[in-house]
């Protein structure tokens, strides 16, 4: 979690977005935009750096994407060049202070290199340690400076290949966008855990963590980056290659279930498609007779409309979101704590005074927020509350550029279904089964047969294994 003394989410909190573009007079607009599309990805800092064949050019701040690039702040007015990279951050590894803002640039043997990174390294602590022992000065407390010392250290010939010779050191979870004279590189971690696109708008090459980067911008979707994949996109074009064996895909399953915008396409499957048939499967597990459905806006509402389509239930929203409230928006008491829920949510008692409730929600973490939910329900007239989760229960932390609680404050890793009901307050409370969830990810069309998704934080089946600093296992810490 960051160090900046927030209190305490009771959620997943966003990964972070990556975006570039090579052969555009407004690469830095475009990324600008496409960092817009991107803003749930990460809202606590933004970033774009961009060049024009001689030098480059960069803003990076605290804030949205609008507060840093809007017309009149005059940033993007000085990001000349035909070529740029983007980031969102929200931050996983680093605290959240200006040194640990991307787009990383530094100046290297060949040159200007700039870096935007999505992921998590998940033996960047031994690799630092090693570096600052051998030398290096690291100016940042982030993963992501440790590939740049890496590349700089490299003895391979241009840049492209000293960052291959880096990402051969480096194990974890990461989709990379960088600038250099070699032209715009972009890379995807073997297992293709974190998202990658690839587009083009007129000649101009455009990569996004997103398909929802590229619509904004009228970019037209390519393909996703393969894992393993490294891209390079210059005067010449763009050419592919693989220089790291790709590995059976661990795509990350919770960008179906809550981080990824429902209008995305994420390996050749529609989001929005891929909740609402979740919420399809969750009822078919999990009925209860009831009045109405609604949703904990805005991520369960796919879900829960998929759910009322299964079960012939009218679908209302019961609970109202307040769009306004700044996610690092701190009350300075504790009677403000305890109201906190109801600056972002509001009971609709039209919709559910006097009925049985189900409420849809996309997962639950630690539970507090459920409890005032449930509280706001009841309190504008539910007669019953049910809650059913559009994913299993989340009984395991993630490594790999996931912000979330340790296991210890996970709920469901120390509670069952009922006791977690209690706790809440429900009159029942049902998650989708592991089973259920891929039945239904399978509807909207992928390969039975294909591998696995990610699903470590509800199975601990990791697939890329964390390390300590002394490059020792975690295994046993994980399993605690």
């Amino acid at each position: 979690m960051p160090h900046d003394g927030k209190l305490p989410i009771d959620s997943f909190q966003e990964e972070c977005a990556v975006f570039g573009v090579y052969g555009s007079d407004e690469a830095a607009v475009h990324t600008a935009l496409g960092l817009h599309a991107l803003q749930h990805r990460g809202q606590e800092a933004t970033g774009i750096i961009s060049f024009d064949g001689e030098k480059y050019h960069g803003h990076r701040g605290f804030g949205h994407v609008g507060e840093n690039f809007d017309a009149g702040s005059g940033h993007l007015d000085k990001l000349i060049g035909h070529a740029a990279i983007g980031h969102n951050r929200y931050s996983t590894t680093g605290e959240p202070e200006l040194r640990n803002i991307q787009p990383f640039f530094s100046e290297l043997a060949f040159g200007g290199f700039a870096l935007a990174h999505n992921g998590n390294l998940t033996n960047a602590e031994r690799l630092r340690q090693s570096l600052v022992q051998t030398g290096s000065l690291m100016q940042s407390t982030t993963d992501t400076e440790v590939i740049i010392h890496l590349v700089a250290r490299s003895h391979q010939t241009d840049p492209a290949l000293r960052l291959v010779d880096a990402m051969k050191q480096v194990e974890g979870a990461y989709s990379l966008v960088c600038l250099s004279p070699q032209g715009l590189i972009a890379m995807r971690d073997p297992y293709g855990v974190r998202p990658l696109v690839l587009g083009q708008i007129g000649d101009a090459y455009v990569v996004s963590s997103e398909t929802c980067g590229l619509d904004i911008i009228g970019a037209d979707f390519i393909r996703d980056v393969k894992p393993g994949e490294m891209i390079i996109i210059n005067e010449d074009g763009m050419t592919s290659s693989q220089p790291l064996a790709p590995q059976p895909s661990r795509f990350c399953v919770f960008e179906y279930i809550y981080f990824a915008r429902p209008d995305s396409v994420m390996e050749n499957q529609h989001v929005y498609g891929a909740r609402k048939h979740i919420g399809h499967e969750l009822a078919r597990e999990s009925h209860v007779e009831a009045d109405v459905i609604v949703p904990v806006p805005d991520s369960g509402i796919p879900a829960a409309l998929g759910y009322a389509e299964e079960t012939h239930i009218p679908f209302d929203f019961g609970i109202i979101r307040n769009h306004y409230v700044g996610r690092t928006f701190i009350q300075p008491t504790d009677a403000g704590r305890q109201t906190g829920v109801k600056m972002k949510h509001n009971a609709n008692s039209l919709s559910v005074a006097g009925k049985r409730v189900v409420i849809v929600d996309d997962s639950i973490v630690r539970g507090t927020t459920s409890i005032k939910i449930v509280n706001m329900i009841r309190d504008a007239g539910a007669t019953e509350v049910h809650m059913r989760i559009a994913s299993p229960p989340t009984t395991h932390p993630c490594f790999y550029g996931v912000d979330t609680p340790d296991r210890e404050k996970l709920i469901a890793a120390s509670m069952d279904t009922s006791a977690i009901a209690k706790h809440i307050g429900v009159d029942s409370l049902a998650f989708i089964s592991i089973d259920g969830l891929y039945r239904a990810l399978n509807e909207t069309g992928r390969d039975p047969n294909a591998p696995q998704y990610c699903d470590a934080c509800f199975t601990g089946d990791y697939p890329i294994e964390p390390q300590r600093s002394d490059g020792k296992s975690t295994k046993g810490i994980m399993s605690k």
